[in-house]
């Protein structure tokens, strides 16, 4: 098989050890891009994770993982200063993939200490938002990125839809969205494409931590034009279009990839 990117080429991934992020990961190593992961789990699961994490690897390139907390800016200087002597003098990042799902998923009309709080809101929008600016920037300052990089996000329907207990999430996406929009428009000039990944409605860990999750997923069974949900498969297809040099033209959108979910 005729492989896409180069031997130069990275994807790091926040949030790669499951989910859209982990086969985003397993699609674009696939395809001959390295992969480098940065997530946060429990040594209890990693037996399971690093299964996925051997597949990768038999797709003959470069994987690096850090298990360590994204927002916290000593782990991200250590990460980059380990990834940097990996990368040498020849490689660079051809993309980077936010998929950071640690929201609040408290309702706002609870009694006491279990309703939302702004500081639910704070701690939520900094780690499904603002996380992404702030890795981006990190890149973009030490000149990691490659001239025709890809910055890609995932979000929801959620952020222009209401949901019981999603207010927190709902503005964490409503605020990526607006940041990727930005991206897309600032750093234009540098060669920098960003869009965001809305995913129809997908059956991952997250999803069935919100509450009525059963019932989400049935409904949107009903509304997809094809009548069935969406599959990480789906999602990180679409992860990989994005990264094609044809996909060069696609800047600043909000692409919903859902099989027509998002028409009714």
């Amino acid at each position: 098989m005729v492989k896409e990117f180069e031997n130069n080429d990275w994807a790091l991934i926040l949030g790669g050890s499951r989910g859209l992020g982990l086969a985003s990961a397993k699609k674009l190593a696939k395809q001959g891009m390295n992969i480098c992961i940065v997530h946060r789990d429990r040594k209890s699961d990693m037996p399971e994770i690093e299964k996925h994490f051997s597949e990768i690897r038999n797709c003959q390139v470069a994987l690096l993982s850090f298990n360590r907390d994204i927002l916290r800016p000593e782990h991200k200087r250590e990460i980059l200063n380990e990834f940097k002597i990996k990368l040498g003098d020849e490689g660079k990042i051809k993309c980077l993939l936010h998929s950071v799902a640690k929201g609040n998923l408290k309702p706002m009309t609870e009694e006491g200490s279990n309703s939302l709080t702004v500081l639910d809101f704070d701690i939520t929008i900094q780690a499904m938002a603002l996380s992404l600016y702030d890795w981006f920037k990190s890149l973009f300052d030490e000149q990691l990125l490659a001239n025709d990089s890809r910055i890609i996000s995932f979000t929801s329907e959620g952020g222009r839809r209401p949901l019981k207990n999603y207010a927190a999430v709902s503005a964490a996406k409503a605020s990526l969205e607006a940041i990727t929009r930005n991206i897309a428009l600032e750093f234009a000039p540098f060669g920098i494409r960003a869009n965001c990944i809305q995913a129809g409605v997908t059956d991952t860990m997250s999803l069935r931590m919100i509450p009525g999750s059963d019932q989400i997923k049935k409904h949107a069974v009903t509304r997809n034009p094809f009548g069935r949900l969406t599959v990480e498969k789906d999602v990180a297809n679409a992860v990989y279009l994005l990264c094609k040099k044809e996909a060069s033209w696609i800047n600043g959108c909000i692409l919903p990839v859902d099989g027509g979910e998002h028409l009714s």
